[in-house]
């Protein structure tokens, strides 16, 4: 799957600051690790977001976000957000933000 490299972008940008970042290629699109865990990505023109389990209901109550399901089963702790939840810079740093402090939460691998 191709996915949006101008998003990509808005991403790498905004985690440009931090040294434990490395990109994968993962669910079809591409995956940005923090500390050795997803906590964002970037699949086709959405927004993939690790938000964990605890984070699920709130994630999914939010504007423009769903359930990510690639199998036709929701992936639990992890939603897709839609362009038009992320075209402020405001609205992508906070979904990232989400995505860290999961990430950041657990053990370093």
């Amino acid at each position: 799957m191709a996915f949006n490299e101008g998003l990509a972008e808005r991403i790498r940008a905004a985690l440009s600051t931090r040294r434990d970042v490395a990109e994968k290629k993962m669910f079809g699109g591409l995956t940005f690790m923090v500390a050795g865990h997803m906590a964002v990505g970037v699949a086709g023109d959405e927004l993939m977001v690790r938000v964990g389990p605890d984070g699920y209901d709130d994630a999914l109550a939010q504007p423009h976000a769903r359930e990510m399901d690639f199998t036709g089963r929701a992936l639990n702790g992890f939603v897709f957000v839609g362009t038009s939840g992320f075209e402020s810079d405001e609205d992508l740093s906070a979904w990232i933000a989400r995505g860290v402090r999961l990430a950041d939460s657990l053990p370093r691998k």
